[in-house]
């Protein structure tokens, strides 16, 4: 008997026989997307010292447009939208943290002024 996975259409996974072959491509794919994370933190960083002060730290106009914009991208790609959706607002407010903690932490570097 074969059953049909739900798949995105035009996505290519390898058939697996057993659950050692799933957690094996999901532990692929997870390298891939620490490592991706891992970048995208970069550019987080370098907003922190970019932004002139604090409050532009968190931007709700840019994290509704990346959500769209992500949300389209899955619609596109077949992905199911409300984990991408999670995901990403999960991601998002994770990095906001971490540029709040990377904002001060410049900020404390500076020279102070006398």
């Amino acid at each position: 008997m074969t059953i049909k996975l739900n798949l995105p259409e035009g996505v290519i996974v390898e058939h697996c026989q057993t659950m050692a072959d799933v957690r094996r491509n999901i532990d692929a794919l997870d390298q891939r997307i620490v490592a991706l994370m891992a970048e995208r933190s970069g550019y987080v960083a370098q907003a922190a010292r970019i932004k002139q002060n604090a409050g532009q730290v968190h931007d709700q106009a840019r994290i509704d447009f990346i959500v769209d914009r992500v949300s389209a991208m899955a619609a596109e790609q077949g992905a199911p939208a409300a984990v991408i959706e999670a995901a990403y607002r999960a991601m998002i407010d994770a990095f906001i943290e971490f540029e709040r903690g990377e904002f001060k932490r410049l900020r404390a570097q500076l020279p102070k002024e006398s």
